[in-house]
């Protein structure tokens, strides 16, 4: 199991706000992470500039989105913006997307989510023609009608699907490299997410697929945990009123997101990435959830937490 990082963006901090994430991913690369996955938050920075600017300064480590939401670009301009990422990343992209939540999609954006699974079928199989590239982008399906050519990069691009529901994981197994999870717990991993794309990309003639298991992390005493468990709800906490997130739930045995954080000393901390493992997670991506009564605290927690699991090397 491969051990990646997630990084911003931070909310506030405008000013330095570049030049910390490009900070945070030249010191996850030193540190030895595998891959760098960054969030798309509604009102934050956009994950795919953040990907290309980290980039630029670094070298080797994997750089992903987790995850752009396909309501936003159309498959023509996702795929534009994401070979032009790979170029400047040169091969070390890979692109996370999903259908978001009603929430955002709908009562945000006034867009319809009605039917998001189908949406996303016929997002994603236009989207990998224009991936396919350079060449002429031409498909029609029940979503799309698109005769466009792309001539940017022949660098493949790699796509990971957020799937939660049997027929998304469905979609994500036949046509794309895996998923990407947030709110997945060992049990829901194990019996559920795993079986289901590991069915389809193999009744689909693909490799096995990636997944790709977001966990939030922290280091302190065992008798801190409990809360630990209390501030990764307040902080991470909004996801659970997604209906997608609460099936998930049910599958698993996490009631919450602060169930499924790794959390504790070192030996509680590895003993839990490893049953991601055994689960079937072939990566992770950690939340780092750094506690404390005030900043400086935090800090220390955050940078704590990242040495240690950066010490257990790129995988675990």
């Amino acid at each position: 199991m491969r051990i990646g990082l997630m990084i911003g963006p931070e909310r506030g901090h405008r000013p330095e706000k570049v030049a910390r994430m490009i900070e945070a991913a030249v010191a996850a690369e030193r540190e030895g992470f595998t891959s760098i996955w960054v969030p798309q938050v509604p009102s934050d920075f956009d994950a795919l500039t953040a990907v290309a600017l980290m980039g630029r300064s670094t070298t080797r480590v994997e750089l992903g989105t987790a995850v752009m939401p396909i309501q936003t670009r159309h498959p023509v301009a996702m795929a534009q913006q994401a070979l032009s990422t790979q170029a400047v990343c040169e091969g070390r992209f890979t692109l996370g997307l999903g259908p978001s939540h009603h929430w955002i999609v709908e009562d945000m954006l006034g867009l319809s989510y009605d039917r998001p699974a189908r949406q996303v079928r016929n997002y994603v199989e236009a989207l990998n023609v224009a991936l396919a590239g350079p060449g002429p982008v031409d498909i029609e399906n029940d979503g799309y009608r698109i005769h466009n050519p792309l001539d940017i990069t022949d660098i493949p691009t790699p796509v990971l699907l957020a799937a939660l529901a049997p027929v998304m994981l469905r979609v994500a197994g036949e046509h794309t490299s895996g998923t990407i999870l947030w709110m997945a717990d060992e049990r829901a991993i194990g019996e559920h997410v795993v079986p289901r794309i590991t069915k389809a990309a193999a009744d689909a003639g693909r490799a096995a697929p990636r997944v790709v298991a977001g966990v939030p992390v922290v280091l302190c005493r065992n008798d801190e945990v409990d809360g630990a468990r209390t501030w990764a709800n307040q902080i991470l906490g909004e996801a659970e009123y997604s209906p997608n997130y609460q099936r998930l739930l049910d599958l698993g045995d996490a009631t919450s997101v602060g169930d499924v954080l790794a959390g504790g000393d070192e030996a509680a901390v590895v003993d839990r990435l490893r049953r991601f493992r055994d689960a079937g997670a072939t990566d992770l991506a950690v939340r780092v959830v750094p506690l404390g009564d005030n900043r400086d605290a935090r800090l220390e927690s955050w940078k704590r937490t990242e040495a240690f699991v950066a010490s257990l090397g790129p995988d675990l």
